[in-house]
């Protein structure tokens, strides 16, 4: 590249169904007419991971030559241990324009964000404070075709380059599945009220212990309202969720503060401490250990 030639923005990919998934190539292929392109993803398939991070085992992190032309590596840890290693060693210091997980193989939607490994290294990348995007797909198989999906991921990402995304914030786009129908367009959209609707499959190995496989039904609460994210995915809409990582309910908390009693009954309000005593690095658990 020449002195004069503009800077490419510089693209972290990651995503929790493995460095060898699908989904993941879709995204790179679109991603590298883009910019510049740097992958840090599982080894092997991470799904339901939610923001789980390694703390009792080493991580270890491969070269991988799967991708030609592109600086990859396969971490053995969960999606969230993949971002944190590419910031602090992988990229050395050089700052992503966009952090890009996926793309999933399955929804991730409404209450599924929770458990997403997907959307978990796009929120692990707005906790850095880096803009993030998590995509997914509305079909599992392995098979899934991607290509009414590509123009999309290509639009969005470009939009989040052009116009940035909100600080503290990762955005979670689900496509619709592959159909007749063409897609109709993009809504930012909030999350659906839903949740799963568990059942448990009891077995008994051969020396006669239980053990328990789990299954589900997804219930939408509210079909109706056209202005959730599983409204859109249902009327062949790209839905665009801003996430954030502050759980705060910032309802409950006003209703809390104005109808709990915070203090003992009977007992008399002690004076607040003359200096203030943070926790100890030590006590947040395994990831800082003392002496």
């Amino acid at each position: 590249m020449s002195a004069d030639a503009p800077k490419q923005p510089l693209i972290l990919i990651s995503n929790d169904d493995s460095i060898a998934a699908p989904g993941i190539a879709v995204l790179v292929r679109v991603m590298r007419r883009l910019g510049e392109v740097v992958i840090v993803a599982p080894a092997a398939p991470q799904s339901g991971m939610g923001h789980a991070i390694t703390l009792s085992e080493p991580l270890r992190l491969d070269r991988s030559q799967l991708f030609e032309g592109i600086e990859a590596y396969t971490c053995s840890g969960t999606p969230a241990d993949c971002v944190k290693i590419a910031k602090h060693l992988v990229l050395k210091g050089r700052r992503p324009d966009l952090v890009v997980s996926g793309v999933n193989h399955g929804s991730n939607a409404s209450v599924n964000v929770i458990y997403s490994g997907t959307m978990s290294a796009a929120l692990e990348a707005a906790i850095e404070g880096l803009p993030a995007i998590g995509f997914s797909l509305c079909d599992f198989s392995h098979q899934a075709d991607f290509s009414h999906a590509e123009p999309w991921i290509e639009h969005v990402a470009r939009e989040a380059l052009s116009k940035g995304v909100p600080a503290g914030t990762a955005l979670n786009v689900n496509i619709p599945k592959k159909s007749d129908a063409p897609i109709v367009g993009a809504k930012v959209c909030r999350q659906a009220r839903a949740k799963w609707q568990e059942e448990f499959d009891t077995r008994q190995d051969p020396y006669r212990r239980p053990y328990y496989w789990v299954l589900g039904n997804f219930l939408n609460e509210e079909p109706q309202a056209e202005d959730t994210d599983e409204w859109a995915l249902a009327h062949n809409y790209v839905s665009i969720v801003p996430c954030q990582f502050d759980f705060t309910h910032h309802a409950g908390l006003r209703a809390l503060q104005g109808d709990w009693t915070l203090q003992l009954p009977g007992r008399p309000t002690p004076a607040e401490p003359a200096e203030p005593t943070p926790v100890s690095p030590g006590d947040y658990g395994p990831a800082n250990p003392q002496g």
